[in-house]
């Protein structure tokens, strides 16, 4: 008798796609998984997922598959062997990549009569199958709506951001802008730290204050960058230059790598050249900004 249980299709068992395959068993899915790597899956089927023998075998199973691989082209080059199986399937995408490919490869899906949703997963493996971790989607609302229920398994929350594939892939991406450079800027303050005798534990409470008081500075600028004001009644860009500068000499004259702050003070100056002295720090967004065509 046929198993009136939900179920879903995982393909891929790295970390990620091991703890989204760990969260739906948990929730009483049946679960059929694929991995070039067959191994991986041995704790997983000991837990009650089956093993697929072979991607066509995995997409047969299961209208909904989960996608959880390095990239697109890794997409391409598991799924593309076992294109006729994808008819009928709903692929929802958690690989990270750009935009553009995730709009390529929608329109890839769709001409071998498969539906991509495209997702952007904002926690690690950790926090996969948590209430109150989020993943971006986008793709066909109908399609999103039909099957919210399985993506909550993987995070709690669902935001859809609209019908352009490429829109989970672009806030996952601007997440991701701000994560690596925030966190090269705390590797930063360890290694100053550490040339003059502190250890990252002794700075971690100003680092984690000074983080905790980014929100507010978020907020505030948000609207002013909208509105194309730049005023300097608060700050002002020579002021921040002058301020950059003693940053990269502190770290110069500690003898740690200058590369980041070093690129800081170059925005900076582009600025002050721009004839932006008088005007916000937040005026540099325009430097960083297309260019008009």
């Amino acid at each position: 008798m046929r198993s009136t249980k939900q179920s879903v299709t995982v393909i891929g068992l790295g970390p990620m796609g091991q703890a989204m395959t760990g969260a739906f068993l948990d929730r009483g899915y049946d679960v059929t998984v694929w991995n070039r790597t067959a191994s991986r899956a041995d704790e997983l089927v000991a837990r009650g997922a089956v093993l697929a023998p072979t991607v066509e075998k995995a997409l047969a199973a299961n209208e909904l598959v989960i996608l959880s691989l390095t990239d697109y082209d890794a997409m391409y080059a598991t799924l593309e062997p076992a294109a006729a199986a994808l008819t009928g399937r709903i692929l929802v995408n958690l690989s990270s990549d750009t935009p553009e490919k995730a709009r390529a490869a929608a329109s890839w899906a769709a001409e071998r009569g498969a539906v991509q949703l495209t997702g952007g997963v904002t926690v690690p493996p950790s926090g996969i199958g948590q209430a109150e971790s989020s993943t971006f989607y986008s793709g066909p609302r109908a399609v999103f709506d039909e099957h919210r229920a399985a993506l909550q398994v993987i995070t709690g929350r669902t935001d859809h951001r609209g019908e352009d594939p490429g829109l989970a892939a672009l806030m996952y991406q601007i997440g991701m802008v701000m994560f690596w450079t925030s966190m090269l800027s705390y590797w930063q303050a360890v290694a100053l730290a550490d040339a003059n005798g502190l250890a990252a534990a002794d700075i971690l409470p100003h680092a984690v204050e000074t983080a905790n008081s980014l929100p507010g500075f978020f907020s505030f600028y948000a609207e002013r960058i909208d509105a194309g004001r730049h005023l300097g009644d608060v700050d002002r860009l020579a002021m921040g230059m002058a301020s950059v500068e003693h940053v990269l000499h502190t770290n110069a004259d500690a003898g740690v790598d200058t590369t980041l702050p070093a690129a800081v003070v170059e925005l900076f100056r582009r600025g002050m050249d721009a004839g932006h002295a008088a005007d916000s720090f937040s005026s540099v967004v325009e430097l960083m900004k297309k260019a008009e065509a």
